[in-house]
């Protein structure tokens, strides 16, 4: 560090790979990083480091801690980014409408107010899910800082009791590790997992690991060099060892447990150790220009990739932002955060920190009075501030309080109920009228000799003729009392059709259930007798399916059941492996057919909810069609086999001089 400059050698390229790690784990998904977010936790690390360096720097220097100069650079720091990245983004969301601006108020009070990760925690936000569209959820991470901004100063002083520098070491140490002990302990609970995640009490640790290094290090800038260079080649070998094991903890598909996020900590707190060593290669290294132009600018690269992400896929795909995210797409995003952070940084950012918030509007007053350009210039700040304060306050108060996906997977489950209620009550549906159909040969039967009726069967057989040759059975619709279905939300949000198309069709739906719960589901219906003559399973949406779930459910469905198995379309990388997966299946088991929903609505995704996933009132019909489809053709494959049984009895028996009556 030079005592000149203050700066820390490294630290702004250890701020480029935290960010980079972040960017691409939101914008490439494919990329590899699974655990990409342990960027953040390179953030909190380095941020518990530098904060207590400068306040320990400002002890040294003047004897005192001034908190409110101190509060205040961490206003000019923050704010002035942060307003024009929440403003203009709840703008273009206004613009674009719809499931954007679901919760967007609450949102923006968290950004406000610097309280968005607990108020996520109390409104039941998850992290990990995929079908909330949520514009503002990144700057979760960033009201875990200010919040260790406000308190951190406050608590310092009581450290600075600790007269050993060791014990304030020990002291910061054992704060990290409950902490992480904290984590571990709700997880065990069975704490819902943004819970664990989101709290600043579960994960602090990497800000209190970066306190403990501060003091440890402390003064940095009064160390020796490395002489000869001997320990600086160590120093880069034990940096490049932790810098390539920080990357491939953040390519593990482990998920967000505490093990994850702390072993990030750790690394992180190694690379800060070595690079920040008066003469460490490594601290030169990560100091090349490319590096330390990401990391002066990563405060606004992390606030700008993420809604922009959001409203980018919105406006071109369609659906949740953090599914299945094209790579052209994951570009364009990644090339518009780079230019408006740079604006950022360059006309925003530094001007409040150089001039402070008094100063720039100074700056703005005078731009009024000044020379035509500047104040067309003023004046057209003016109006943009106004704009987007004025777009924020609209998308604000057009939000709607669910999204379309909850709304018409409560629809769905609504239908159940009525239908359910109606039941119980032994009323019955309006009667449908039979509709004669066509035989396969084109003709179809005398409905005045014999009308169609349900009750004698789905397919009524057309009368012997004179000499008594059976003719084609005429196709019918497969009566809803014959038909089990069991599936997910995609279901469940198909119910309207599904009951409208199936009168008296028993369905077993729920959210979020997989083929795995499937499998228990349908063993449970069979044990109590109520699995019908087709068993349609929808359980393809929330993840992978293997061949021995698939099984099983067949194994029960038995020989004299028909399994349909309705495939999948959603947004999500597991997608077409599922497809292939039942599709695999089926041409394997005669038993077993496909119902292809992905092909169906592929043609009509305007019939699909915002999330590109759960089907509307038109959606439903094509889910119902689709079932209706396979269900009759496995019916009339069946008609057609026994008619064709018969026909040769009824041959057989001419040619043998026999009476010629169907089945003598």
């Amino acid at each position: 560090m030079s005592t000149q400059t203050r700066r820390f050698a490294g630290l702004d390229g250890l701020r480029a790979v935290a960010v980079l790690l972040v960017v691409v784990y939101h914008l490439f998904p494919g990329a590899g990083l699974s655990s990409g977010f342990v960027g953040v936790d390179v953030f909190f690390v380095i941020s518990g480091f530098l904060i207590t360096s400068l306040l320990l720097r400002e002890k040294a220097a003047t004897g005192r801690i001034a908190l409110g100069p101190f509060w205040k650079r961490r206003a000019r720091r923050l704010l002035p980014a942060l307003f024009v990245v929440v403003t203009v983004s709840c703008t273009m969301a206004f613009l674009l409408g719809g499931d954007l601006l679901v919760g967007l108020g609450m949102q923006v009070v968290g950004a406000a107010t610097f309280s968005f990760n607990w108020l996520a925690v109390a409104g039941g936000s998850d992290y990990f899910a995929s079908g909330t569209p949520e514009l503002l959820r990144n700057l979760w991470s960033l009201a875990v800082e200010e919040q260790f901004y406000v308190l951190w100063p406050l608590v310092f002083p009581l450290f600075l009791l600790l007269r050993r520098r060791w014990a304030s070491v020990v002291a910061a140490l054992g704060l990290a590790a409950a902490s992480a002990g904290w984590a571990v302990f709700l997880t065990v609970q069975g704490a819902d997992a943004s819970r664990v995640y989101y709290g600043t009490d579960t994960h602090a640790f990497g800000l209190l690991l970066g306190v403990a290094l501060a003091f440890a290090l402390y003064p940095v800038g009064d160390r020796k060099p490395s002489i000869l260079g001997v320990r600086s080649v160590w120093e880069l070998l034990s940096g490049i060892v932790a810098l390539v094991a920080l990357v491939v903890v953040a390519a593990t598909d482990a998920g967000a447990q505490t093990w994850v996020l702390g072993a990030a900590s750790l690394l992180t707190a190694l690379l800060i150790l070595v690079s920040v060593w008066p003469g460490s290669w490594l601290g030169r290294a990560l100091d090349i220009p490319p590096l330390r132009w990401i990391g002066a600018r990563s405060y606004g690269i992390y606030l700008w990739h993420w809604p922009l992400m959001v409203l980018l896929v919105d406006a071109t795909v369609g659906g949740a932002a953090d599914g299945a995210i094209p790579v052209w797409l994951g570009f364009v995003v990644l090339a518009l955060t780079l230019v408006l952070s740079a604006l950022s940084y360059r006309f925003i950012e530094q001007p409040v920190r150089r001039h402070g918030f008094r100063g720039s509007l100074r700056w703005l007053g005078d731009a009024l009075r000044a020379t035509p350009a500047r104040r067309i210039r003023a004046i057209a700040t003016l109006a943009a501030g106004v704009l987007v304060v004025g777009g924020t306050t609209a998308a604000v108060a057009a939000a709607p309080e669910i999204t379309s996906s909850e709304a018409v997977v409560a629809a769905g489950q609504k239908a159940l109920d009525e239908a359910d209620t109606a039941s119980a009550a032994g009323i019955d549906g309006p009667p449908i009228a039979p509709q004669p159909a066509p035989t396969p040969s084109g003709l179809a039967c005398p409905t005045d000799e014999l009308p169609l009726d349900p009750a004698d069967g789905v397919h009524a057989q057309c009368p012997p003729g004179s000499d008594g040759r059976p003719l084609p059975p005429v196709p019918q619709p497969v009566a809803g009392e014959r038909i089990t279905a069991v599936g997910d939300s995609v279901m469940l949000a198909s119910a309207p059709g599904l009951l409208a198309e199936f009168p008296g069709i028993q369905v077993d739906a729920a959210v979020s259930r997989s083929m795995y719960a499937g499998t228990g589901i349908i063993s449970s219906l069979a044990a109590n007798g109520q699995l019908r003559e087709f068993v349609v399973v929808g359980l393809g949406t929330n993840g992978p399916v293997s061949e021995d779930a698939l099984q099983s459910i067949l194994d029960t469905v038995g020989p004299k059941r028909h399994l349909i198995l309705v495939n999948a379309y959603a947004p999500r990388d597991w997608i077409p492996g599922v497809n292939a997966e039942l599709s695999a299946f089926a041409a394997a088991h005669p038993g077993v057919s496909v119902a292809d929903w992905s092909s169906a609505i592929g043609a009509h995704t305007d019939f699909l909810a915002g999330d590109h996933i759960h089907p509307g009132a038109a959606g439903g019909r094509v889910f119902a069609d689709t079932v209706a489809a396979v269900a009759e053709d496995v019916d009339n494959r069946r008609a057609q086999l026994t008619y064709q049984v018969e026909l040769l009895q009824w041959q057989s028996a001419r040619a043998f001089g026999r009476p010629t009556s169907v089945g003598g």
